[in-house]
């Protein structure tokens, strides 16, 4: 780390906080077709903490959310290959196709519900 940098504050963790226009279809995508749990809720309109394993997204109601075009979470997982299928499935956009990188990641890029994009990865 540069002297620049170095302002002796320690970082924790960090989550996506994805827009989603309906929070009930959104809730119902995140905990019944990728398996994360809530673990928190607040605000009016509700907002949701999310999480399974070590992964953390939150949910937030943004009824004229419109997707962008890039990537807005990156999750890494030991299985992508059966992440895949499971987005296949569902009948998810599959915006970049499952394949090695020479970054060395097995990875694919989906859309959810709402159209964030979310790029999925796995150490070759």
């Amino acid at each position: 780390m540069s002297d620049i940098a170095d302002h002796g504050v320690r970082f924790g963790r960090i989550a996506a906080m994805l827009p989603v226009k309906a929070m009930t279809k959104a809730y119902d995508f995140y905990t019944n077709v990728l398996g994360f749990k809530k673990t928190f809720e607040n605000g009016n309109p509700v907002g949701f903490m999310m999480k399974r394993d070590q992964g953390e997204v939150h949910l937030t109601l943004q009824p004229n959310h419109k997707a962008a075009d890039f990537n807005v979470a990156h999750l890494m997982v030991d299985n992508v290959d059966a992440l895949h299928t499971v987005c296949q499935q569902y009948g998810l956009r599959i915006i970049k196709s499952l394949q090695d990188k020479d970054y060395g990641l097995r990875a694919f890029v989906f859309e959810d519900p709402d159209g964030n994009r979310i790029d999925v990865g796995q150490p070759i």
